[in-house]
């Protein structure tokens, strides 16, 4: 958790001064991320004590109740940041544009207008500002900041694939929850929460790559990706690799496959004993969820 400060106040520290009474408090300025990395990191001390003090069933409760706070935390994190794609879970501040936001601000400062008298009053403008620039008397207007995007904006003007957008990010937020929640109803030896969660986070792999792949078009330009966001969703399908650790697959058929593993390189010097080390790891992690939730 100290670690998780340290770092959340070398990467938000700021660039230039900040004065007192500049302005008031909002809610934007909250340590999402921050709050979120210490979330994450409670969430194990949650449940240690949960399962010492409640044992194996009583401690869902607790960890049902973790995932709604990180859910909520993530909801409005989606939010305050204009809906743009939360990165590992929002614990990581998206600096990019989003995939909404809107261009026509940015670039209305440098439209030239059409016609030869249009293009004329333009390079006059010009002519005047570099004038004044080389005088040092010129002063450049600071850009108003472009509105962030809301709710009601993408879903009814960003048409069908802003819809999918949110609703796969919603869903991704929403997972764990009812990961957690479907345990608690029918035990972790169950397939029923295995696979609902399973479905559920295909679904919003699917929605969210649907809505922002290549050919998803809207007046004609691209919803573009930065490369932070691409990482993300490369993530999110490499993490689907932990739903062999979790129970009842891991029981039923990856611990099994492990042994066998174990017991063919047994007569291996040196690379048993790496071998033997490693699946008790993997068996030691397995026992935890927070080792293998992926939220």
């Amino acid at each position: 958790m100290v670690s998780a400060v340290n770092q959340h106040i070398v990467d938000t520290a700021p660039q230039t001064p900040v004065h007192r009474g500049q302005e008031g408090f909002n809610i934007s300025q909250l340590p999402w991320s921050l709050i979120l990395s210490i979330l994450k990191d409670g969430e194990a001390v949650v449940e240690v004590a949960s399962q010492h003090f409640f044992g194996q069933d009583g401690k869902w409760g607790f960890i049902a109740a973790m995932e709604a706070i990180k859910a909520l935390v993530r909801v409005a994190t989606f939010k305050e940041s204009g809906f743009k794609m939360l990165l590992q879970g929002g614990e990581v501040v998206n600096e990019g544009k989003g995939l909404f936001a809107n261009a026509e601000g940015s670039s209305q400062h440098s439209q030239v207008p059409r016609g030869l008298e249009g293009r004329a009053v333009n390079a006059l403008n010009k002519f005047g500002q570099n004038a004044k620039y080389n005088l040092g008397t010129y002063r450049p207007v600071p850009l108003m900041p472009a509105p962030k995007p809301t709710l009601s904006s993408i879903w009814h003007e960003k048409g069908l694939h802003g819809r999918l957008y949110l609703i796969g990010e919603v869903i991704h937020v929403l997972r764990p929850v009812i990961y957690v929640l479907f345990i608690r109803k029918f035990g972790i030896k169950s397939w029923t929460p295995w696979l609902v969660s399973l479905a559920v986070e295909l679904t919003g792999i699917t929605l969210v790559s649907h809505a922002t792949s290549g050919d998803s078009k809207r007046g004609g330009r691209l919803y573009q990706l930065s490369d932070s966001e691409k990482d993300e969703l490369k993530r999110r399908k490499n993490i689907l690799a932990l739903y062999i650790l979790r129970d009842p697959f891991f029981t039923r058929y990856t611990r099994s496959r492990l042994e066998k593993v174990d017991q063919v390189l047994s007569p291996v010097p040196i690379v048993s004993f790496f071998t033997s080390k490693l699946i008790e790891l993997l068996i030691g992690i397995q026992t935890r969820y927070t080792y293998t939730a992926g939220s």
